[in-house]
């Protein structure tokens, strides 16, 4: 498979701006998920350790290699791992261990990597939500021996679809960049028309006040075959793995995302702003804000999670509302589509993702987000009960 020289340019900028390792990309973060995974070796009797507050899409590559998945609970304030619970967890199958920096909160990787340098493990972060973190002024994904990203719709920055792959360690980077060369595909030209028309539209019309209203019609179109879905129906569940799912990133979206890393500082620095204003004006209301060590955690929220009772009421009302306000995470394994049991989950697993899935609903601060519309989006928060 031969890259395109924007592919190439980008993937080389992406790992200039962490200052270390090799980046490869990929047409969604899962698939490069599934190809560190691969190229680690992982298979039937390995054990991959999860946090059980997360997608779904995120397990199903463990599964393709026929190993088993391995839920850990989380602490409620960041929704990371409990590294406490983490440490219980291992056993001599344990291979990979993913630390998912939930929300752009970063884990504690000071005890993550102790833990897996002890057990002999590998560490993967998971940084979909986390570009622009830094943990003890390290920046996310430089801990473990590879990290993966997402560039899709509702990531740090968008490409439409998209996965970058961050490898520190150089014999991981070789057989990663072997298996991608013999047996990744390119998306279908009709993959990329789509694409391309999608982010159009996207650059045009999605703004806080749309959001909900757009993404009934995208899951809508996505069902019908009309645009590129961020998830087929087949990924909601344990399938067989699909015959292309395997692909690359095409020129559109590298391109895409060549533009979003050139001004990502001012993106960072405005989810830094916008999240602060949040916590003056929620603490204006009373309500408790974010809880974590400010002392080594400079976090870069992807969204702002915020715990009430009703749940399911604010985000139909926010809807008919004009607010935009997430659903992350609507289960342990999101989304509600996905069958629990059939991903070897069972209920009361993991109490605190369940109950985190409950009670949680997030802000955007993304950069159409301005001031009027945070103090919108809390104005109409605050009529609902804040979870203590």
């Amino acid at each position: 498979m031969n890259k395109s020289s924007r592919t190439i340019e980008y993937e080389k900028m992406f790992a200039e701006w962490f200052g270390a390792g090799r980046a490869f990309s990929f047409w969604k973060a899962r698939v490069g998920l599934y190809a560190i995974l691969k190229a680690m070796g992982v298979g039937a009797g390995d054990e991959v350790v999860i946090p059980g507050y997360t997608c779904v899409v995120d397990v199903n590559p463990v599964l393709y290699l026929k190993a088993k998945p391995i839920y850990v609970d989380v602490e409620p304030n960041t929704f990371n791992i409990d590294v406490k619970a983490l440490e219980e967890k291992i056993t001599p199958n344990t291979k990979v261990i993913m630390a998912q920096h939930t929300y752009g909160y970063p884990c504690d990787m000071d005890a993550i990597v102790g833990i897996a340098e002890k057990s002999g493990t590998y560490v993967i972060e998971d940084c979909c939500h986390a570009f622009g973190s830094r943990y003890k002024g390290r920046t996310a994904g430089t801990f473990g021996q590879v990290a993966y990203f997402s560039s899709q719709w509702n990531k740090p920055y968008t490409t439409g679809l998209g996965g970058m792959v961050l490898v520190r360690d150089g014999e991981l980077a070789n057989k990663i960049e072997s298996l991608c060369s013999r047996e990744m595909v390119m998306p279908s030209k009709k993959e990329v028309l789509m694409l391309t028309a999608q982010l159009a539209v996207y650059r045009a019309f999605i703004y806080p006040r749309t959001t909900a209203l757009a993404q009934n019609a995208f899951r809508l179109l996505t069902r019908r075959g009309v645009v590129v879905g961020s998830s087929s129906t087949s990924e909601l569940g344990p399938a067989q793995m699909e015959p292309d799912y395997f692909k690359a990133m095409s020129c559109v979206q590298a391109r895409s995302g060549l533009k979003q890393l050139r001004k990502v500082e001012g993106n960072i620095a405005h989810r830094k702003r916008i999240a602060q204003y949040y916590d003056d004006l929620l603490e204006k209301k009373g309500w408790v804000t974010r809880q974590y060590d400010r002392s080594t955690s400079e976090p870069v929220m992807v969204r702002y999670p915020v715990r009430i009772i009703a749940k399911e009421r604010a985000l139909h009302e926010a809807a008919k509302s004009g607010v935009e306000l997430g659903d992350w995470f609507e289960c342990p394994l999101h989304a509600t589509e996905a069958p629990l049991e059939a991903y070897d989950y069972k209920t009361g697993t993991c109490p605190e993702g369940e109950k985190a899935s409950a009670e949680v609903v997030n802000l955007p601060v993304h950069p159409r987000v301005n001031q009027k519309t945070a103090e919108k989006t809390v104005e109409f928060i605050t009529r609902f009960a804040q979870v203590r």
